[in-house]
Order: structure tokens, then C-alpha cells, then sequence
């Protein structure tokens, strides 16, 4: 198979339910659209998520499948499969089934008439469908973080991301990095661009945080990425 243009990757924690539908999605969203591959990486459920994953390969030749050995979180679990991937663009999405594969081809499209200095397409939940505390820490937390960052990203949380893999790979690693994209591609010398979608409820399952551990958290998370940006710098370089 030869290597595709973009990888769609999808960590997945105890989401057995989740999965058939959402790669069913993905497969009406890009078939016919573009060339691509599924990369779903289990991080060690505690369900048979993996089995569910393994009993679909046989009619999904786009999908492969990556284990870890120890539960590692989501932002290990997206930069394990953006390091596997054979796209030269990745494409995330999260694996409870909120995230709408249909915005895919939208995005895809915006990337492929934009500026080339924009490596990221981040989604931007205008209408969540969460419950309302939920929707008012995390307003409180993008208020927060736009104020540090200034990143002009109003929905940093939204699992639907286009961006470029060697992008990605350039931008310094930690634990819930993920939700920092935005700031780490600017600092990178980047651009950045927000598009509005779709939003679901939870298909399955339960959400693996409360808002009293992303909040604990994210204070910690900010400060560092505040850090960062401070300390970075960067230069055009020339050949001689």
C-alpha cells in the first residue's frame, strides 16, 4: 500500500461501544475523497476495545491498530500514532464518537486553500453538547488560557484537529500536550486556524475526567506552556 495522504488518528480508552460506529463514519466521510489510513491507538483498555478493533480489520484494510504496553494518556496515545503514521498530514479525532467525521472533508478543504504557514485546522465546538458544568469550566479555562497564551483560539479541548505531521513532530512533548496545540505551533513560527464543528453526545461509555482533575491539571500545564513560549526563540536560517 502506498503511503497515503492523510492519517486519521484516534486514541481510544474503554470505548468497545464507540468504535465500530465512528470508523464506519470515518470511512463515509474520506471514501472517495482522499486517500487515507486509520490509526487507532488503545491505550490499554480495561474492556475489549482491542478485540472489537481486531474484529474489524479483516473488512477495513484503511485501519491499523497500535497497543500500548502501559496506560500512557491521550496525549501520548495521539503522538504515538502521528509517529506511526505514513500521512503526510494527520487528522484526530476522539474516540467517544463526539467528534463528527463529516467536518473532515471541510477542513481538508480549508487546508487546501489556505496560507501554506498554517499547519494546524483546529475545531471549534460552537455548539457543545456536554453538560453544563462541564461547558462552563471549560469556557472558564479558555478564558484563562487565551489571557497566558494569547493563542486567538477560542476551543483548544475539541478532539477535531488537521494539522501536519512533521509540524507536530518538531513541537516539545508532555503530558496533555494536546490541548496546547494551538500555542505550540505559533511559538513554532506557525499559523493556526480555528473552524467551527459538529458536536454529539457521547455515543458510549463514560468521560474519563472530571472537571476538578482538568483543572488541577491544566493550571500546571499552563504555566509550563507560558514558560516555554517565553524561553523560545527562533531565527530564518540560510545555507551558505
Amino acid at each position: 500500500m502506498q503511503n497515503p495522504a492523510l492519517s486519521v488518528v484516534v486514541p481510544v480508552f474503554n470505548e468497545r461501544d464507540n468504535v465500530a460506529p465512528l470508523i464506519s463514519e470515518i470511512l463515509a466521510a474520506l471514501r472517495g475523497v482522499t486517500a487515507f489510513e486509520i490509526v487507532y491507538v488503545d491505550d490499554q483498555s480495561r474492556d475489549d476495545t482491542a478485540a472489537v478493533l481486531q474484529s474489524l480489520k479483516a473488512a477495513t484494510p484503511e485501519l491499523r491498530i497500535l497497543q500500548h504496553a502501559i496506560q500512557s494518556g491521550q496525549s501520548t496515545a495521539i503522538r504515538t500514532g502521528v509517529k506511526a503514521a505514513r500521512g503526510a498530514w494527520i487528522a484526530t479525532l476522539d474516540g467517544d464518537g463526539q467528534n463528527d467525521p463529516a467536518d473532515l472533508p471541510r477542513l481538508l478543504t480549508a487546508r487546501d486553500s489556505g496560507d501554506p504557514s498554517v499547519k494546524l485546522y483546529a475545531g471549534w465546538r460552537v455548539n457543545r453538547q456536554d453538560s453544563g458544568s462541564k461547558r462552563w469550566a471549560s469556557k472558564y479555562a479558555n478564558a484563562i488560557r487565551a489571557r497566558m497564551l494569547h493563542d486567538d483560539t477560542p476551543d483548544t479541548g475539541c478532539g477535531t484537529k488537521l494539522f501536519e505531521r512533521e509540524a507536530f513532530l518538531d513541537l516539545p512533548y508532555f503530558d496533555h500536550m494536546h490541548r496546547y496545540l494551538p500555542a505550540l505551533m505559533q511559538r513554532s513560527g506557525w499559523k493556526t486556524i480555528s473552524i467551527p464543528v459538529n458536536h454529539r453526545p457521547r455515543g458510549a461509555g463514560v468521560s474519563k475526567y472530571n472537571n476538578l482533575q482538568r483543572a488541577l491539571v491544566g493550571i500546571r500545564d499552563l504555566m509550563g506552556v507560558a514558560w516555554l513560549i517565553v524561553r523560545s526563540k527562533r531565527t530564518a536560517v540560510r545555507e551558505l
